[in-house]
């Protein structure tokens, strides 16, 4: 199969034929139909986060089953399905008190003495984020996907396997935004206008928006922001405090920087809940000032939206079908395999929200 391949940071990927195992007893092999361009893989691409190397990088997929191991019986070829990060075991502590994303087991690897998902003529290729979805072909955990309607086009199903499920999930999971409450958002790409669509979902009666680019301003408004703020025209908390007579009762960072996490904690107000959805560099520590803490202020990270998939993901869908979720606007362009880099490019500049890959285009 053809794969994107990263064999170096900094470096551009390479378009490679990459070999694929066949499924053991746990296993699915799918067919890649579209794969979102999230800004999380630039992180390893460019060295912020490390990952062993070569790999086929990409996180945000949707496709359809081709195999199923012998053990699988959850689903069966042809079945639609979306994936997922948040690989889950099933019975460690934290799947059986409801929190599956912070499953931290590794029995969905194969073993060091079996064959590996990936391999090239050049020995070892590693699987990226148990998935590795710029590639024609997923080989993946049974649990790691979630099966959906078919009717679901799976251009838009790939942008809820990251971007949707992280953003409205920290809305609904992670902080538990109630109906009438204030809200703000950092940073207007994909998850952060999921986070903005989200808390219209859950009722908000404010939500502001804050970016610097006056396109993705514009286009957070169709998400359901009530008020924006672009970043360049002066002092964010500030600007915030003033909108909404005190500051917000949640707010979140959807760019992952110590800046930006640190405004999320100012803005908002006694009682208020700062989630940092973005992934801040290594070694990045966050300053907040102890007297806050007095207020009953909180700041607190948020995993993969605290997401339950299997049942979040498919009332997602139902959500899109019924005109409430807006993927359709997500989406800045539909691209091939082979514009991978270009892509990058693009997440580089921060102007574009989603870039889908579509493998049958």
């Amino acid at each position: 199969m053809k794969a994107a391949v990263l064999r170096e940071t900094r470096q551009p990927m390479q378009i490679e034929d990459v070999k694929i195992s066949k499924p053991a007893p746990h296993e699915v092999l799918i067919r890649t139909v579209a794969a979102g361009v999230c800004h999380s893989d630039l992180h390893f691409a460019d060295g912020l986060y490390r990952h062993p190397l070569p790999v086929v990088l990409g996180h945000e997929s949707a496709g359809i089953v081709e195999q199923v191991g012998s053990d699988v019986r959850y689903v069966v070829p042809g079945d639609h399905v979306i994936t997922c990060p948040s690989v889950f075991c099933g019975h460690c502590e934290h799947c059986l008190t409801g929190h599956m994303a912070r499953c931290n087991t590794d029995e969905w690897k194969r073993d060091e003495k079996d064959p590996q998902r990936l391999s090239s003529n050049s020995g070892h290729m590693h699987q990226f984020s148990n998935l590795s979805s710029y590639a024609e072909q997923l080989l993946v955990s049974e649990h790691s996907i979630v099966k959906i309607r078919k009717d679901m086009p799976l251009d838009r199903a790939a942008l809820i396997g990251c971007a949707v499920m992280t953003g409205v999930g920290a809305v609904f999971h992670t902080a538990q935004v109630e109906p009438g409450s204030k809200v703000a958002v950092i940073g207007c790409g994909g998850i952060g206008l999921s986070a903005i669509n989200g808390a219209a979902l859950a009722g908000a009666g404010q939500i502001i928006a804050i970016d610097m680019l006056g396109s993705k301003l514009n286009l957070a408004k169709n998400f359901g922001a009530t008020d924006v703020i672009n970043a360049n025209d002066g002092d964010v908390v500030k600007m915030v405090r003033e909108l909404t007579g005190g500051g917000v009762h949640y707010s979140f960072e959807a760019i992952g920087l110590k800046k930006t996490a640190e405004q999320a904690f100012k803005m908002v107000r006694s009682g208020g809940v700062a989630t940092v959805i973005g992934m801040i560099p290594v070694g990045t520590m966050i300053e907040i000032h102890g007297a806050e803490l007095l207020q009953e202020k909180k700041l607190q990270g948020s995993a993969m939206g605290s997401n339950r998939f299997r049942v979040d993901m498919p009332r997602l869908v139902d959500f899109y079908l019924a005109g409430k979720l807006k993927l359709d606007d997500l989406i800045s362009s539909n691209i091939k395999l082979q514009d991978i880099n270009g892509a990058f490019e693009n997440l580089r500049t921060g102007e574009v929200a989603r870039q889908v890959i579509k493998f049958d285009a």
